[in-house]
């Protein structure tokens, strides 16, 4: 196979892009989730107040994983729209073993025995003990990994599935709809999933705290989802184009026959 004449294809080379993308921004966001910011505090605001299912004082400290996966989550729609139900099932399983690995290879670096020095080289900037240092960054517990991996892998095939079924009812029309509605449908159940795994069942947090913690984050990624509305338009007008008008219609065909075979 002349894997040169695969990458003169324009349709390869897009699908080869957006992968690139997709899984990048997964495994980052996986990288940097250990780390919490205030939002409110970030933007220059006074911190919200909330109260839901008898948790008060709630507000917007979220992982900084939230600022990565709504990208994660537009591709999924690209992908999804250009290459269909199998094209995104790939690239998720293909993420998922990542993500995996990452892991694996962080906990392989923390066990490792550090070099007396490095473990104080970072006094002068404040970081008495590197090592600990290192592994409080990349040590996240069990639970969290798997509740982190099974809510990505569950959260895509409902986007896929979402996303295919208005699009088979609605057509080529309103793009809006089947990209933002899938979105906030595998959004939502990506923020319980992730929080019960990792938080009821391997924290005993109470089913209250990890309801009102997820609808908090439910709350930030819907109107992200919203606002990102613009953005897929965007990406879909700059890909037609590069595409061309019958390529980018016969790959819109095929994406939606493959995923009803």
């Amino acid at each position: 196979m002349n894997y040169i004449n695969i990458l003169k294809r324009k349709d390869a080379r897009l699908f080869f892009i957006l992968a690139g993308i997709f899984i990048t921004n997964a495994l980052v966001a996986e990288m940097i989730g250990v780390k919490i910011f205030s939002l409110e505090k970030t933007l220059g605001l006074s911190p919200f107040s909330f109260s839901f299912f008898g948790e008060e004082n709630l507000g917007f400290n979220l992982t900084v994983g939230v600022l990565l996966w709504p990208v994660v989550f537009v591709m999924t729609d690209i992908i999804n729209e250009y290459f269909g139900e199998r094209g995104v099932k790939f690239l998720s399983y293909l993420t998922v073993c990542l993500i995996a690995y990452a892991f694996v290879m962080f906990f392989l670096g923390i066990y490792v025995i550090p070099a007396d020095f490095w473990v104080s080289v970072g006094q002068s900037s404040g970081v008495p003990n590197m090592n600990l240092a290192f592994k409080a960054i990349f040590g996240q517990g069990l639970w969290i990994i798997i509740g982190s991996i099974i809510a990505f892998l569950v959260a895509q095939i409902i986007d896929v599935l979402v996303f295919q079924k208005i699009k088979r009812i609605t057509g080529e029309g309103k793009i809006w709809l089947r990209a933002t509605g899938s979105t906030l449908v595998s959004q939502f159940i990506d923020s319980f999933v992730v929080l019960t795994i990792a938080f009821y069942i391997g924290a005993n947090w109470s089913l209250s705290l990890v309801l009102a913690i997820g609808t908090v984050n439910y709350i930030f990624k819907f109107i992200v989802a919203i606002l990102l509305t613009p953005v897929i338009y965007l990406a879909h007008s700059i890909i037609d184009t590069y595409l061309g008008k019958e390529l980018a219609i016969k790959l819109k065909r095929e994406a939606l026959g493959k995923s009803k075979s």
